[in-house]
This record gives structure tokens, C-alpha cells and sequence, in this order.
């Protein structure tokens, strides 16, 4: 462990290091920039390179503050004001704030600088001077802010087009294993075969059975595109999977499903069938051992639970790729995550129900 951290301290010193002398490096090269500006021919002689010196020196302090102010103008707006959902009160906070902070702080430099140079009594300070000498700096703050601002913008665009192409990712991750679930040789078979005893006993139910089936996979097929779903959708679609099961297990599973109020409410899709699905999968349904599903609403979270009573011997092994890819499509979406509570006879699920904003 100490190794380890003792590496870390030593990297992230480094780090600073060559970050400040990344950061004074261009400033020097701002500063130089600006002197080649407005004196090209002070660097024909040496007279006037040693006159250019203090002009320097001002122009290089002037870049240090203008340009270390964006980035913290940048970084204290990053988190609370997004350049993609609000850009016209991100551009008026970041013209307002960073406008402000440039002139305090080129005012303050041309008062000092001032007072260096031409050492005059505290008494007689020539404010009108001092700021309209502070106004010229002013130019330079613009063209840092338009930097800044393209920079933070580009920056932002870029990881909003990160994660909609992971979420993607996660999404047909997510829905490549629901066809594979569904069209999984032992789940056809399961049903073709509770279906073919149905047939001869009961033509209703068999009906209603294939009906069930249908709608499973025309419910998997029409949200392959969408990023979240109605709660209601998830829940119907929830209703058809366990009752295709029930007909299969009869009183070997039961299921409960409450929910008071699911409107305004959404969940990634197929969140419902991935935990169902393990826990038909992963857990006895026997009559000596039934199995009991229960999904309920409470307040801002859906409650996903079952009984813990998990098969000796697994003919298909969890991989947790369900649940991580549940996650992982949460943390995409929204800053509430699932959590996965496993006690003594039950697991239990939290589902998080989104909202989404106007």
C-alpha cells in the first residue's frame, strides 16, 4: 500500500509541476507576443529590448491573471451551467463573470505597476489614468474569453457525444442479451412445450399464452431505439413475462405488482426483464419452495424483489452482465443509481424512476 500511494503523491507532484511550467511557458510566449505587437522594432537593438523589459514583465503578469481566471471561470461554471441544455445563460455568465474578474484584476496590476514605476505619493493617485490605461488589458481579456469559451464548449460537446455513444453501446448491449434471452434455445423450449399441453387442454388459455409470448417480443423489438421508456410500458411488459412464466410454473411462482402512480415516470428499457429474468433463472420455484416476485412503487424508486433461494447447481451461471449493464446505462442517464440489497431469504433491487426534463 505505501508504495502504491507514495507512487501516486510523486505522480501527482510531477503532474503539478509540469503544469506550471506548461502554464508560465505560455504566458511568457503570450507576453512575447504582444510586445512583437505593439513594438516589432524594439527588438532590433538592445536599447530597446532593455526598454521592452518592464513592458514585458507587465504583459506577462496581465496574461498570468487573465488567463489562470478563465480557467477557474471555466471550471466553477462546468458543473452547474451546461453549454449544451442552457448555452445562452452559460455564454451570459461566462461574459459576466469573466469580464468582471479581467478588470478588477488589470486594474489592480496597472495601479500597481503604475505606483512602481512612476512612484507617486498615495495621496495623489491619478485614478482617471489608471483606468483608462486598465481599459486597453481589456482586448486581451476578450480574446482569452472567446478561447476559454470555445475551449469549455468543445470540450463539453465532446463528452456529451461520449456518453450518448456509450449509452448506444450500453442500449444494444442491453437488448442484444434480451433477444438472446428470448431466443434462447431452453426459454423456446420451455414455452413450445407448456404451449403444446395447453393446446389439448385448454384452447383459451393457450390463446392467451401465445398472445403473452407475442407481445414479449414485439415489446423487445419497438424500444431497441429508445433511451428510456414509460414505467407503465415496463410494467405491462413486466405483467406478460411473469404470467408466461406463471402458466409454466403454476403456483411454483407468484408474483405482486403495485404500483399507485407511474405517470410522468420512466425507466431505462428492459431493466424489468434482465432482473426478472435472473431471478427465474437463479432461484428453486418448487411447491415445496415457492417462488414469490414483488414489484412495487416507493416514492422516486421501484422496488424489484424476490425470494432468495438460490439452485444448488446452475445449469446457466450468473454473469452479472444484466445488472452491470443496468448500471451502466444509469450512470449515463442520471445522477441516482440502482442499488442491490441482498439479505438473508430476499434480494431486492432499488430502481430509481427518471423524470424527464422539459
Amino acid at each position: 500500500m505505501t508504495p502504491t500511494a507514495d507512487g501516486a503523491g510523486c505522480r501527482s507532484r510531477s503532474n503539478f509541476w509540469y503544469d506550471t511550467r506548461k502554464f508560465i511557458l505560455i504566458n511568457l510566449g503570450i507576453a512575447f507576443s504582444i510586445q512583437v505587437v505593439f513594438c516589432a522594432t524594439c527588438f532590433f537593438s538592445l536599447e530597446g529590448i532593455k526598454n521592452m523589459i518592464p513592458d514585458f514583465i507587465f504583459s506577462f503578469f496581465v496574461s498570468v491573471v487573465l488567463s489562470w481566471g478563465g480557467s477557474r471561470v471555466e471550471h466553477f461554471l462546468d458543473p452547474r451551467v451546461s453549454w449544451i441544455h442552457t448555452p445562452v445563460k452559460r455564454l451570459l455568465l461566462t461574459t459576466i463573470l469573466y469580464l468582471a474578474y479581467a478588470f478588477i484584476g488589470c486594474f489592480l496590476i496597472v495601479f500597481s505597476y503604475s505606483w512602481i514605476v512612476n512612484k507617486f505619493p498615495l495621496t495623489q493617485i491619478p485614478w482617471m489614468h489608471i483606468l483608462r490605461f486598465s481599459l486597453m488589458p481589456m482586448y486581451i481579456a476578450l480574446a482569452f474569453m472567446a478561447i476559454f469559451t470555445t475551449r469549455s464548449w468543445l470540450l463539453e460537446w465532446r463528452k456529451s457525444a461520449i456518453e450518448a455513444e456509450q449509452l448506444r453501446s450500453e442500449m444494444l448491449a442491453s437488448q442484444n442479451q434480451s433477444l438472446k434471452d428470448q431466443l434462447n434455445p431452453h426459454f423456446l423450449f420451455n414455452s413450445l412445450n407448456t404451449l403444446s399441453n395447453l393446446v389439448y387442454e385448454d384452447a383459451d388459455r393457450s390463446a392467451a399464452f401465445i398472445q403473452k409470448l407475442s407481445r414479449i417480443y414485439r415489446y423487445v423489438l419497438e424500444v431497441q431505439q429508445e433511451e428510456l421508456v414509460p414505467l407503465a410500458s415496463e410494467l405491462d411488459f413486466a405483467r406478460n413475462f411473469l404470467e408466461l412464466h406463471k402458466i409454466r410454473f403454476g403456483e411454483n411462482l407468484n408474483f405482486s405488482i403495485k404500483v399507485p402512480d407511474g405517470q410522468g415516470l420512466f425507466l431505462p428499457p428492459l431493466s424489468l426483464q434482465l432482473l426478472l429474468e435472473n431471478a427465474i433463472k437463479h432461484n428453486i420455484a418448487s411447491n415445496e419452495n415457492p417462488l414469490f416476485i414483488q414489484i412495487i412503487q416507493k416514492g422516486q424508486e421501484l422496488w424489484i424483489s424476490n425470494t432468495l433461494q438460490p439452485k444448488t447447481s446452475q445449469s446457466e451461471p450468473s454473469t452479472g452482465i444484466g445488472l452491470n449493464n443496468i448500471q451502466s446505462r444509469y450512470l449515463l442517464l442520471s445522477k441516482a443509481q440502482p442499488e442491490v440489497i441482498r439479505a438473508e431469504h430476499e434480494y431486492l433491487v432499488k430502481l430509481p424512476l427518471l423524470t424527464i426534463q422539459q
